[in-house]
Protein backbone atom coordinates (compact mmCIF):
# COMPACT_ATOMS: atom_id res chain seq x y z
CA UNK A 1 0.00 0.00 0.00
CA UNK A 2 1.26 3.33 -0.74
CA UNK A 3 1.87 6.11 1.43
CA UNK A 4 -0.38 9.09 1.46
CA UNK A 5 0.73 12.72 0.88
CA UNK A 6 -1.38 15.62 0.98
CA UNK A 7 -2.90 16.66 -1.88
CA UNK A 8 -3.09 20.62 -3.00
CA UNK A 9 -6.41 22.06 -2.63
CA UNK A 10 -6.83 24.53 -5.49
CA UNK A 11 -9.36 27.67 -5.40
CA UNK A 12 -12.16 26.47 -7.66
CA UNK A 13 -14.45 28.54 -8.81
CA UNK A 14 -18.45 27.64 -8.26
CA UNK A 15 -18.84 26.58 -11.96
CA UNK A 16 -16.02 24.56 -11.62
CA UNK A 17 -17.31 23.35 -8.10
CA UNK A 18 -20.60 22.54 -9.29
CA UNK A 19 -19.12 20.79 -12.48
CA UNK A 20 -17.03 18.42 -10.12
CA UNK A 21 -19.84 17.66 -7.62
CA UNK A 22 -22.30 16.89 -10.53
CA UNK A 23 -19.36 14.49 -11.88
CA UNK A 24 -18.96 12.71 -8.86
CA UNK A 25 -22.62 12.28 -7.68
CA UNK A 26 -23.37 10.70 -11.09
CA UNK A 27 -20.22 8.03 -10.55
CA UNK A 28 -21.06 7.58 -6.90
CA UNK A 29 -17.60 8.92 -6.03
CA UNK A 30 -16.53 11.87 -3.18
CA UNK A 31 -15.62 14.82 -4.77
CA UNK A 32 -11.73 14.48 -4.04
CA UNK A 33 -11.62 10.55 -4.79
CA UNK A 34 -13.25 11.66 -8.27
CA UNK A 35 -10.70 14.25 -8.83
CA UNK A 36 -7.42 12.36 -8.29
CA UNK A 37 -8.98 9.65 -10.31
CA UNK A 38 -9.54 11.97 -13.24
CA UNK A 39 -6.67 14.18 -12.69
CA UNK A 40 -4.45 10.77 -12.40
CA UNK A 41 -5.70 9.58 -15.85
CA UNK A 42 -4.96 12.74 -17.49
CA UNK A 43 -1.32 13.04 -16.27
CA UNK A 44 -1.22 9.50 -17.43
CA UNK A 45 -2.13 10.54 -20.96
CA UNK A 46 0.06 13.16 -21.32
CA UNK A 47 3.66 10.92 -22.06
CA UNK A 48 0.62 8.40 -24.28
CA UNK A 49 -0.31 11.69 -26.11
CA UNK A 50 3.55 12.59 -27.22
CA UNK A 51 4.23 8.77 -28.63
CA UNK A 52 1.35 8.69 -30.87
CA UNK A 53 0.60 10.93 -33.60
CA UNK A 54 -2.28 10.77 -36.38
CA UNK A 55 -1.71 10.63 -40.39
CA UNK A 56 -4.07 11.08 -43.09
CA UNK A 57 -4.31 7.89 -45.63
CA UNK A 58 -1.88 9.15 -47.47
CA UNK A 59 0.47 10.29 -45.16
CA UNK A 60 0.37 6.85 -43.43
CA UNK A 61 1.20 5.39 -46.51
CA UNK A 62 4.34 7.84 -47.15
CA UNK A 63 5.07 6.98 -43.66
CA UNK A 64 4.66 3.03 -44.23
CA UNK A 65 6.59 3.33 -47.42
CA UNK A 66 9.69 4.93 -45.86
CA UNK A 67 9.62 2.12 -42.80
CA UNK A 68 9.79 -0.42 -45.44
CA UNK A 69 12.78 0.80 -47.54
CA UNK A 70 16.17 -0.93 -46.77
CA UNK A 71 18.28 0.57 -44.38
CA UNK A 72 21.09 3.02 -45.73
CA UNK A 73 24.06 4.93 -44.88
CA UNK A 74 23.74 8.62 -44.47
CA UNK A 75 26.55 10.46 -44.57
CA UNK A 76 27.58 11.94 -41.45
CA UNK A 77 24.48 10.63 -39.44
CA UNK A 78 27.13 8.52 -36.84
CA UNK A 79 29.29 11.22 -36.36
CA UNK A 80 26.31 13.25 -35.33
CA UNK A 81 25.07 11.01 -33.76
CA UNK A 82 28.00 10.00 -31.45
CA UNK A 83 29.27 13.66 -31.04
CA UNK A 84 29.40 14.98 -27.62
CA UNK A 85 27.12 18.21 -27.07
CA UNK A 86 29.58 20.91 -25.97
Amino acid sequence: MEAETELPRPRLATRQKAILEAASQAVGAGVSAFALEVVTEAAADVPADRQAFLLDENSWQMFDDALRRPERDVVGLQKLLTARNN
